[in-house]
């Protein structure tokens, strides 16, 4: 890869962490009433993008950097937990997806990515909640243990309607992001 085709890369990465930040800004709202301050999202949507077009490492990239950006920014409420719960979720979620899609670029690859992709960002999640959360929130186990019906949905929902835009989104996308000149 030549030093311009680095370049067009990053400049096309960076422009999926600009859209990343811009869809959180404009585009968040509670799935479950009972628990509001899980959000959804498409933040990840662009991330997605990236990683079947770059490659799962490109999408770990992007799940940092837009992570960092939208933890200090238009998510900083949630401060340094909702930076490392992002970075866990998301990079869980384009490794999956991103590593099954590069070996079978095909639709079918495509959705079995995705699901499989879903199914392990809600799993690892579940982990991740039961370890992070009452560190940082300073509750009790058993009272995230509690809200995990809500926890293990708001991902599983989340990720889902993440994945079947990515899928209706990447190939009318694909093109320019493949476009080197």
């Amino acid at each position: 890869m030549s030093s311009r085709e680095k370049t067009v890369r990053l400049a096309k990465m960076g422009m999926l962490v600009a859209v990343s930040i811009v869809l959180v800004y404009f585009i968040h709202f509670p799935i479950f009433p009972a628990v509001a301050f899980l959000e959804y999202d498409p933040a990840d949507i662009p991330i997605l993008i990236g990683t079947f077009a770059f490659g799962p490492l490109a999408g770990v990239i992007l799940t940092v950097v837009t992570s960092v950006v939208q933890g200090v920014t238009v998510s900083a409420a949630s401060g340094l937990y909702g930076i490392i719960m992002h970075i866990i979720a998301t990079s869980v979620l384009v490794l999956v997806a991103g590593i099954i899609y590069k070996y079978n670029k095909t639709r079918k690859g495509a959705v079995i990515a995705l699901l499989c992709g879903v199914a392990a960002m809600t799993a690892v999640m579940i982990g991740a909640n039961m370890i992070i959360t009452p560190i940082f929130m300073g509750v009790p186990r058993d009272v995230v243990w509690d809200l995990m019906p809500f926890i293990a949905g708001f991902n599983a929902i989340k990720a889902g309607i993440n994945a079947v835009v990515t899928f209706i989104l990447y190939k009318r996308i694909s093109g320019f992001l493949h476009k080197t000149s």
